[in-house]
C-alpha cells in the first residue's frame, strides 16, 4: 500500500470532539433504528434465465467520497460524514503509520472504502490530516490521520452509526481521525452479511440480523474482524 497526503483548503479548522454522557442506545435511538422499511427485501426477486447468451455488463461507475464533513449527531457528538451525510468509520486491524487497509474482499463489501480522486472538499476537517492510501486494486482510499475510512452497509439512513464497535474493531471516526468513543454499544454488535453474490441467495445484506438465517453466519464476521 502506498500512502500520501495532499494540501486542501479546509472550510474551517479542526472541531473538537464533544463528549456526551448517558449513552444507552435503544432500538429507537438515532443510529440504532430499523432504517427505511422500503429497503427491506430489495433485490430478493430472482431474475428469469436468459434465453440468449448474456452479454458482459458494463462496470458500474465507482462512487467517490467527494466531501469530508465534521458533523454533530445525537449521542455521538462530532463525527465525519461524506457528501450524503453517511457516517464514516475506521478499522482497528488497519494501520496508520504507514497507512494500510486490511479490509478486502468480503470485508470491503460490508465496509465499502471511502474512495477518492484525491480532491475531496473538507468542512471542519484539518487538511493536514487528510491523505490517501492505494488499495490492492489500485483505487485510492481516503485516510484521516493515517487511518483509512469506510462506510457501513448496515447503516440504512444518513446519520446512523450502527457500525459503532462492530466486532469490537470498528469505530466511528472523529474529525481528528481518532476513534469516537462517546457511545460504545456493549456487547459489540455483529456485522450484517454482505450483499448476495447470486440471485438465488435471498439475504441481501440489508442490515436485518434478527432472523435465524443471518444469526448463524454473522458470528464469522465478528471473529474475522468484519
Amino acid at each position: 500500500m502506498i500512502s500520501k497526503k495532499w494540501g486542501i483548503a479546509a472550510a474551517s479548522g479542526v472541531l473538537a470532539v464533544v463528549a456526551l454522557t448517558g449513552c444507552a442506545p435503544r432500538p429507537t435511538d438515532a443510529g440504532y433504528n430499523t432504517g427505511d422499511p422500503a429497503l427491506a427485501g430489495a433485490g430478493d426477486q430472482p431474475t428469469a434465465a436468459p434465453t440468449t447468451a448474456p452479454t458482459t455488463p458494463a462496470a458500474a461507475p465507482v462512487k467517490l467520497t467527494e466531501q469530508l464533513n465534521a458533523t454533530t449527531i445525537k449521542k455521538m457528538g462530532k463525527v465525519v460524514t461524506d457528501q450524503g451525510g453517511w457516517v464514516l468509520y475506521r478499522f482497528d486491524a488497519d494501520t496508520a503509520n504507514p497507512s494500510k487497509s486490511n479490509c478486502e474482499a468480503k470485508c470491503a463489501k460490508i465496509w465499502p472504502p471511502a474512495l477518492t480522486d484525491g480532491n475531496p472538499k473538507l468542512t471542519g476537517v484539518d487538511a493536514a490530516l487528510v491523505g490517501t492510501v492505494t488499495r490492492g486494486d489500485g483505487s485510492m482510499q481516503i485516510t484521516l490521520n493515517g487511518w483509512p475510512l469506510y462506510r457501513y452497509i448496515g447503516d440504512k439512513a444518513p446519520g446512523q452509526w450502527k457500525g459503532q464497535n462492530v466486532a469490537g474493531k470498528w469505530f466511528v471516526s472523529a474529525p481528528d481521525g481518532k476513534k469516537n468513543l462517546t457511545c460504545v454499544p456493549n456487547p459489540p454488535p455483529k456485522a450484517v452479511e454482505p450483499p448476495a453474490d447470486n440471485a438465488g441467495d435471498t439475504n441481501t445484506g440489508t442490515g436485518n440480523t434478527g432472523n435465524s438465517n443471518s444469526n448463524s453466519n454473522t458470528g464469522n464476521y465478528g471473529s474475522g474482524g468484519y
